[in-house]
């Protein structure tokens, strides 16, 4: 197959197709049914968690006929419900997967040029405590391989700290078991936005993408698959998408998807659970994040954001909801005696919980190992039916995980037409609202982002919160001032306007559904803000209810459907 660094498809015909401007609008939700079903696509990608994502946007840039379709809202699984750190790999090095670190660590940093307002450097302190997993040596060792093997910036290599050091930086910390201490850097980021941003950018490339459409059944010419019924759940129709090759990546979905193709064998899913916990920071005031050890053989995080700190993840097995895993008070506890164990003279409790998240990984089953000790490689099925599921991976491999599928396709597609594809561009391209010109250092960004406010101070949003609404948007933070000054103008009224905004560029913008997609994966609230939900959610749902037509039961519906995202993440079993 020859390939070419054009970002287009050259056909058969010598035709030329080229990136299309393209907003997931859900005011043409009809349109986008329309595209869905009025052609056959070279892939079509089912799920839309930040692996589908990222297939639609190597396919469509590559000049790939794409479509990605979603059974509930994107990023509604695992990919808004991970510890939200873009990783550069440092556990991999305990069981020798020299080369998940190097990836990872290249990863990370194209994942920061691309996306610089949502993966952002975060200094990391790794207390050395007696009797713990890592010793001084064993630690400066590791680092160091891990600073070489993920090619970590010299400005952001390891750093060996003394006990007192250690302490001052942390006076919480607990003298009588610490030894020391290290500082190392991995990159936090909002996985829910990073997910939306991807399928932003697929849609700029021509995918055409849709959340709240179900894929029921496969649709077979000579027992391969040639398409899929779904059902589209906001409408209630069914239709038949038709494509080339058919992707299923619905992460911990898979095997269901496997198993309805009649391709499920021996190599299945191991799924597991992790929690993370949110308490305020006047409880927790930590002075910078930290990894630290648990005291049977894992590591935990915590990490100050704003005016809270969130504490995770625990690794059980799980085998109830797959949409809606449990919070149980067993797991709060196990992450609360950690804290307690490294930092006693803060007795945290049930009570000082905020609000809790639970997630899953869709990890590959490897008879007799643990859930903590699992590999998280990725792996891909192809099916004699020519479907192809992808699953296990990490959120910061999600780019590579695609290149995988796509590349597969791609040969597979040279064999049956002539034409010109060419090699995966994802590299290079900068995500949506990550389209900065000049080098991404956070004190850059601030200087943007600070020379965006005085355009917005009369409005009378404060700059701690223009600089969090920076980071979620980016360089589509001009929409959104555009829109709030309008809305500030009619009403008078700072909070109300800005909430307006969001709520207009969530829905026309990134296909924003329902109340639970705006409170939760469009800004995070249910997570970090969980209490302004209250006071917030009866002018949001107005708002949403005159801009798509809902009546009174529909908004009561929402506004019921809210309650229990609330309920399942502040009252636990």
């Amino acid at each position: 197959m020859k390939q070419t660094d054009s970002p287009d498809l050259i056909t058969e015909s010598g035709t030329r197709q080229g990136k299309q401007e393209q907003a997931l609008c859900l005011l043409d939700r009809k349109e986008t049914i329309a595209q869905l079903t009025g052609r056959q696509f070279d892939i079509l990608v089912i799920g839309g968690g930040i692996t589908g994502a990222g297939i639609a946007l190597d396919a469509a840039s590559r000049g790939l006929k794409t479509a990605l379709i979603e059974k509930q809202d994107f990023a509604a699984g695992t990919s808004s419900r991970s510890t939200k750190l873009i990783h550069g790999g440092l556990r991999y090095l305990e069981h020798l997967e020299l080369g998940l670190v190097h990836k990872a660590g290249r990863e990370r940093e194209i994942l920061h040029q691309n996306a610089p307002h949502l993966v952002i450097p975060e200094k990391m302190l790794l207390p050395i405590i007696k009797d713990g997993t890592l010793g001084e040596f064993t630690t400066s060792l590791a680092l160091y391989v891990y600073d070489y093997l993920a090619g970590v910036k010299r400005r952001e290599h390891r750093r060996m700290l003394t006990f007192e050091e250690t302490l001052e930086r942390e006076p919480l910390l607990d003298p009588r078991i610490l030894k020391g201490g290290a500082l190392y850097y991995e990159y936090r980021t909002d996985d829910s936005r990073l997910t939306i941003e991807v399928i932003k950018k697929a849609a700029e490339y021509g995918a055409v993408v849709i959340n709240y459409v179900e894929a029921t059944d496969f649709v077979y010419q000579k027992r391969r698959v040639e398409g899929v019924a779904v059902k589209d759940l906001v409408a209630g129709m069914t239709h038949c998408i038709y494509s080339k090759y058919t992707v299923n990546a619905t992460g911990v979905w898979v095997d269901r998807i496997r198993d309805r193709d009649n391709s499920l064998d021996h190599r299945r899913l191991h799924i597991t659970k992790g929690i993370h916990i949110v308490v305020p920071s006047s409880r927790l005031p930590l002075r910078t994040a930290m990894y630290f050890d648990v005291g049977d053989r894992r590591m935990i995080f915590a990490i100050p954001r704003d005016r809270i700190v969130y504490i995770g993840t625990t690794d059980t097995e799980y085998a109830g909801s797959l949409e809606n895993p449990d919070i149980t008070r067993n797991d709060i506890e196990y992450l609360l005696a950690a804290v307690r164990r490294i930092a006693p003279s803060i007795k945290l409790t049930v009570k000082d919980v905020e609000s809790a998240w639970s997630g899953l990984r869709p990890l590959i089953h490897q008879e007799g190992k643990a859930p903590s000790e699992l590999s998280r490689k990725d792996e891909v099925f192809l099916s004699e039916s020519r479907l192809i599921s992808i699953a296990g991976g990490k959120l910061t491999g999600y780019r590579l995980m695609a290149k995988r599928v796509v590349d597969l396709v791609c040969k597979r597609l040279a064999r049956r037409e002539k034409g010109v594809i060419p090699k995966c561009q994802t590299r290079y391209i900068k995500l949506a609202g990550g389209e900065f010109q000049f080098e991404p250092e956070l004190s850059r960004l601030a200087e943007y982002a600070d020379s965006k406010y005085p355009r917005v101070s009369d409005t009378g949003i404060s700059r701690q919160h223009f600089r969090r609404l920076f980071h979620r948007y980016g360089t589509n933070l001009d929409r959104l001032i555009a829109m709030a000054c309008d809305f500030y103008r009619e009403s008078g009224n700072s909070r109300e306007a800005w909430l307006k905004a969001e709520v207009w560029y969530t829905v026309r913008f990134e296909m924003a559904t329902s109340l639970c997609d705006f409170f939760i994966r469009r800004t995070g609230m249910i997570h970090f803000q969980i209490a302004e939900i209250a006071t917030a959610q009866a002018f949001v749902a107005d708002t949403m209810a005159d801009l798509l037509g809902w009546d009174e039961d529909k908004k009561n519906q929402e506004l019921e459907a809210l309650a229990q995202a609330v309920k399942h993440a502040t009252e636990f079993t």
